[in-house]
This record gives structure tokens, C-alpha cells and sequence, in this order.
């Protein structure tokens, strides 16, 4: 029994040496350093935005560093108790080897949110497919399993522009997901969504498939620039046409903002007034902008290195079959769910990790 725990004991130690690796402990805590002596510096504070950037990188830094420092110095702990071990005290020692293997499992998925948005809250986009009343009707299942999903997580949520079927269901839509790593855990939702069921349409009881699409972009900080001139937008007001309801403006308060210079539209009619309805409608397209930048600028690396690229959007990731029996399986993955309603309910977790576990070598 000893020998089988100390074999344990030698395998977490590596494991926490790997991790001191991976996130690259001794450099933080120099870092750190850095910034602490900046933050003394006189006229450090004079610059709100300046100074809460390095505080937050203060702030995320060191919370890798406790995180790694609290589980290295559980594991001494366990091991000095293991040295004067006897057989009374077996059970406890297993029981705190089986703590540190959670705790060492939960740091290691801190590894999976290193992007520079990972830990931003996220603008989500559900687009219906060819197909009619079916793909809208889809697209608003999809709507409901990520609040379901964002509910359970404890984020905000807040609807910026819906545009209904003629029929039912949502043709397009756009919310705010508001939440730490939110954007880094819906990045993975990003790409399109294929349901295989009968449809309730059909007065014939035919099966059906259809196609939703489902773009995430990060919500862009003020620290980050994006020029946008005025005379490269076209700003139009509109009255909004959601379903009814309190979150229904009554006046022309929904606003449309098209950047002429490459085409991209974005509205927003949820807000209380037409100027809140603006300011979100711009900080949407600053954040479509980045994206766009980043996209080009990794493109032209792409082509530089002569290699092909991955394409991400507009690929099928995920198919939901609800007929004629039920499984979710992840394209990317290979995971599957046979438990589908569940899933349309919000529990896409499974999918979502190991998705990132994947793109992430852990």
C-alpha cells in the first residue's frame, strides 16, 4: 500500500514540476518585480488606464504563481507527513493525495485560457442557415442552449439585436455573454451547427437537417485602439423588431452602423435609449475590426510560410440528432453525448474542454 502511495507521490511531483514549467513560474515572479517597482514610480496612478492594465496583469500574474505555490507546498506537506507514516493514518494521506490530483487537475485547465481575450466576456452571433422556418427554428434552440448554458455559469446575458423568422424561431441574433473567460470558453462554439431531427413543421413527419452558424469575437477594453473615422460609417436608426415585450423599444431607437470601408453591419436595439444603443453598436464593431485585423494579419503569415490554412469558420463542428436516435458528437473531437436534450439544454461543458484540451498540450 506504501509503495503504491509514494509511486503516486513521485508521479505528482513531476507533474508539478511540469506545471512550474508550462506556466512559467520563476519568470512571473520576476515579473512581478517589474511591476511592483513600476507601480512606485512617480505619476503612476496619473493614468487611470495605464495603471488598471498593470494592476490586472499584477492580478493575473499572481494568481498563477499562488495557485502553483499552494498546491507545491501541499504536495511538501504530504510528503513529510508520508516520511513518519503508519498505518493509522493511511486513509487521511490517500485522501489528500486524491485532493491534490483534483487540485492540480483544476490548475492545469488555467493553461487553457493563455490567448490575450481568453479571460474578456464575449459578443456571440447565431446566424440561421438555408432552410427557411427549420434553420430559424434551430437557431433559436442554439439561443436558448447558450443561456441556458451562461445562466448555469452565473454570467450575465443580455440580448444587443434580434432579427426574427417570418414563421418562427430567430433568423439572426446577437448577445452579450458577460463573465471571466467567457470569450475563451465560446471561442470553441465558433463555426456550424447541424441538427438532424423530425420536424415539427412537417405536416408529413419527414426528417429534416438543418444549419445554424455561430461566430464569438471578444469584447475589446478601451485599451486597445481601433481607429474608425466617421466618414468611413453610416449610421441609420430604425425601430426595433423583437418579439414584443419590455425589451421592445417603442421609438426609433435601434441603430444600424455599416463600415463602408469593408462592409461590416452591426446593430443593437436593447438598450434603453438610442444613444446606449450606439455606444454598444460601436464597441461590437471595434471588436469585429480587431478580429478582421488579426485574421488578415495571421493570413498574411500563412501565406508567407507556404502553408495552408486551417479553416475554422464556416466549418461544421457539431451535429445534434435528435432522430431517429439521439447523440450530439463533436466533429473536432470525436466526443459524443447521447444524452442530446441535455445538451440542448445547456450542458455543452464536455465539448468545450475537451476541444480545448486538444488545441492546448497539457
Amino acid at each position: 500500500m506504501t509503495h503504491d502511495i509514494n509511486k503516486q507521490i513521485e508521479e505528482l511531483e513531476k507533474e508539478i514540476c511540469n506545471l512550474e514549467t508550462i506556466f512559467k513560474i520563476r519568470d512571473k515572479k520576476v515579473t512581478i518585480q517589474e511591476l511592483q517597482l513600476k507601480m512606485s514610480e512617480k505619476g503612476f496612478w496619473d493614468n487611470s488606464n495605464s495603471a488598471s492594465e498593470v494592476v490586472n496583469k499584477l492580478k493575473d500574474i499572481k494568481g498563477d504563481i499562488d495557485a502553483w505555490d499552494r498546491l507545491n507546498n501541499a504536495l511538501k506537506d504530504l510528503k513529510d507527513l508520508f516520511s513518519i507514516c503508519d498505518e493509522s493514518i493511511v486513509s487521511d494521506i490517500m485522501k489528500e493525495l486524491n485532493q491534490l490530483k483534483i487540485n492540480s487537475e483544476a490548475l492545469k485547465l488555467r493553461i487553457l485560457f493563455s490567448g490575450k481575450f481568453d479571460k474578456a466576456s464575449a459578443i456571440v452571433e447565431i446566424n440561421s442557415g438555408a432552410g427557411g422556418t427549420e434553420s430559424c427554428d434551430w437557431a433559436s434552440m442554439l439561443f436558448r442552449m447558450y443561456f441556458k448554458w451562461s445562466e448555469d455559469k452565473g454570467f450575465k446575458f443580455k440580448v444587443l439585436n434580434e432579427v426574427r423568422g417570418e414563421e418562427a424561431g430567430i433568423k439572426s441574433i446577437s448577445f452579450f455573454v458577460e463573465g471571466n473567460r467567457a470569450f475563451g470558453l465560446l471561442k470553441t462554439e465558433i463555426g456550424v451547427h447541424r441538427l438532424v431531427r423530425i420536424s415539427p413543421f412537417d405536416s408529413n413527419k419527414r426528417r429534416h437537417t438543418s444549419f445554424a452558424s455561430v461566430d464569438v469575437i471578444p469584447e475589446i477594453k478601451g485599451d486597445i485602439e481601433i481607429d474608425i473615422k466617421p466618414d468611413d460609417v453610416r449610421i441609420d436608426t430604425y425601430r426595433s423588431s423583437g418579439a414584443g415585450g419590455q425589451h421592445v423599444n417603442v421609438t426609433d431607437s435601434a441603430v444600424r452602423i455599416t463600415h463602408l470601408l469593408t462592409g461590416i453591419v452591426v446593430s443593437c436595439q436593447n438598450e434603453r435609449s438610442q444613444h446606449q444603443n450606439k455606444l454598444t453598436a460601436f464597441n461590437v464593431l471595434k471588436a469585429k475590426l480587431y478580429k478582421l485585423k488579426e485574421d488578415e494579419e495571421r493570413k498574411e503569415l500563412v501565406d508567407m510560410s507556404g502553408h495552408k490554412q486551417r479553416v475554422e469558420w464556416g466549418s461544421q463542428i457539431r451535429s445534434y440528432v435528435l432522430h431517429p436516435y439521439l447523440l450530439v458528437k463533436d466533429h473536432r473531437t470525436n466526443i459524443e453525448n447521447h444524452n442530446a436534450w441535455a445538451v440542448l439544454d445547456g450542458q455543452i461543458d464536455g465539448f468545450i474542454y475537451s476541444y480545448l484540451k486538444q488545441t492546448v498540450s497539457i
